[in-house]
């Protein structure tokens, strides 16, 4: 009868542990695919520029200080509605022609421009419309 136990006890420990397995799997897995999803989503919000209102949209006055990071900026912007997410909006910096060249100053910006556009009237570039520089 002991030895039945013994068996029966090894026999649980080996279902227990496969069970255990295949839950850590599948975790792993999921893992995966959620970081593979999220990363993903976050590449196409980069490089598919959208403004956040298509059409006339709203205009927002933004003030942007003397030696305010990008970053702040960017959550800034994304306070005011003008930008969905401002670590998006910090990399298309990061990967702009306007790289570190946003100046501060007032503006006058629309939810229906793109990041890129808000990018290059915040910058200064005199193709852009909408500035107005304090």
């Amino acid at each position: 009868m002991g030895n039945t136990r013994e068996r029966v006890g090894a026999a649980g420990v080996v279902v227990a542990g496969g069970f255990f397995r295949i839950a850590l799997y599948v975790c792993v897995i999921v893992l995966i695919f959620w970081i593979g999803k999220s990363t993903y989503q976050f590449g196409y919000d980069v490089f598919n520029q959208q403004a956040m209102s298509p059409g006339d949209g709203q205009e927002v006055t933004v003030v942007i200080k003397q030696d305010t990071s990008v970053y702040k900026i960017a959550k800034t912007l994304e306070n005011k509605g003008l930008v969905k997410d401002a670590k998006v909006f910090f990399v298309q910096e990061l990967l702009s022609n306007y790289r570190g060249k946003l100046r501060p100053g007032t503006y006058l910006l629309s939810t229906a421009y793109t990041p890129n556009r808000i990018m290059g009237i915040l910058a200064g570039d005199t193709e852009q419309e909408g500035v107005n520089n304090s």
